[in-house]
């Protein structure tokens, strides 16, 4: 397929989803009138699919010119294709790029001088901190816990511009992470692996909003379901909300399924792994690729098999397999077929980022430096429009 052809591909697949996205459709007209983004260069970070065509395309209506990439191994050839004929959108990067070429294309990102960016995962914070150049810019936003933990952490103190941190939203926490999250893991799961759910024994890692929207969704269907969570105040909400709690080695050998969903690295480690029965199921749906140990697990591997896309057998030396779902990846993105979170919960999410860059375009000054909580006004204004959407569907 040529460039012309997967850009038609990409116009028709983001023309369906924005059809269904009234919360940005209704931003897109006041942002027209007020084109409280003239003048700036957006740089973003951000997994590259219709949904984000459709918040970009709210951006560029509010003037906004825009210079981005998508996250490793989850970026959608067809919709990169349709953006680049956007006037004022340049996206780099495509699917099969290495991790080598995505941070050459954080790189070219940076190299257009953004005065704002939209981060996933503060790759561009951590970029423009290690170049010396972060005081070049105005303020942006980051979509993930993960990249508020980085904020908060490694990067703690080098940020001198306010960083809106859309997790940290409650709104966000519920309706996308929860239940976007938890129906998009569960039925991404289903359609790569073909397996059946209900009877299945599943463990999953972590039980913050995301995890709590694995374990629910998982049940629904009739699995059997365990969390494992360091914090001792997660593991006992999880133990109250009925599911099973322990430590990975209690379930090693219990679980079929593993899933990841802590946002930390190295979770699940090949001691955890080669205690697993033959044929156990690994899948991770955590923002980085880091969550299960696929170094250590390669390491060790006698010999491993693509069984198809985003489904790999991994023979261990103890003579048991796994199977690995697409390279640790985050499964629900980056595996055969990706779809993503829903819609709806996404049009939630995206005028979440919508709402908190305009903040920043307009009043960075009256926000401190680093990584801060959506205002709590943003919050409130969106749950009301979401409201009023779901009373008007009813």
């Amino acid at each position: 397929m040529d460039t012309d052809d997967h850009a038609e591909q990409g116009r028709a697949r983001v023309a369906w989803i924005r059809s269904r996205m009234s919360l940005l459709a209704a931003a897109r007209d006041e942002l027209a009138g007020t084109r409280p983004f003239a003048g700036h260069r957006i740089g973003m970070s951000l997994h590259v699919e219709p949904k984000t065509a459709v918040l970009l395309e709210t951006l560029a209506a509010g003037g906004a010119e825009i210079v981005g990439t998508g996250n490793f191994g989850s970026t959608q050839n067809d919709v990169v294709a349709y953006l680049n004929t956007l006037p004022g959108v340049t996206i780099h990067g495509a699917r099969e790029d290495t991790a080598e070429q995505h941070a050459g294309n954080i790189a070219k990102v940076l190299d257009a001088g953004p005065d704002m960016i939209l981060d996933n995962g503060a790759d561009l914070a951590a970029g423009l901190v290690e170049r010396g150049s972060a005081h070049t810019i105005l303020g942006g936003t980051e979509e993930t816990t993960s990249g508020g933990d980085r904020l908060r952490s490694e990067l703690a103190g080098s940020i001198p511009f306010p960083v809106i941190v859309i997790n940290d939203s409650l709104l966000k926490a519920i309706g996308e992470n929860k239940h976007a999250v938890g129906q998009s893991a569960v039925e991404s799961f289903m359609r790569i692996t073909n397996v059946m759910v209900p009877g299945r024994r599943f463990v999953v890692f972590g039980y913050g909003w995301c995890g709590r929207g694995v374990a629910q969704y998982l049940r629904a269907l009739g699995g059997k379901v365990a969390v494992v969570d360091t914090d001792e105040l997660k593991a006992f909400e999880a133990a109250l909300d009925g599911f099973r709690v322990g430590t990975p080695q209690d379930f090693a050998a219990w679980g079929d399924v593993f899933i990841t969903a802590t946002g930390r690295p190295d979770v699940l480690g090949y001691d955890i792994v080669e205690n697993m029965h033959d044929g156990a199921i690994l899948a991770n749906i955590g923002h980085f690729p880091w969550e299960i140990d696929v170094a250590a697990l390669r390491a060790r591997q006698t010999g491993s098999t693509e069984i198809v896309d985003a489904v790999e057998r991994i023979d261990l030396p103890n003579g048991n397999h796994v199977i690995l779902i697409a390279n640790g990846r985050m499964f629900n993105l980056a595996g055969r077929e990706p779809k993503g979170n829903s819609i709806e919960s996404m049009d939630l999410g995206f005028l979440l980022q919508t709402f908190s860059l305009e903040r920043v375009a307009t009043q960075a000054a009256t926000l401190p430096p680093g990584a801060q909580p959506v205002p709590d006004d943003i919050d409130r204004t969106i749950a009301r429009r979401m409201l009023a959407n779901l009373h008007a569907a009813s």
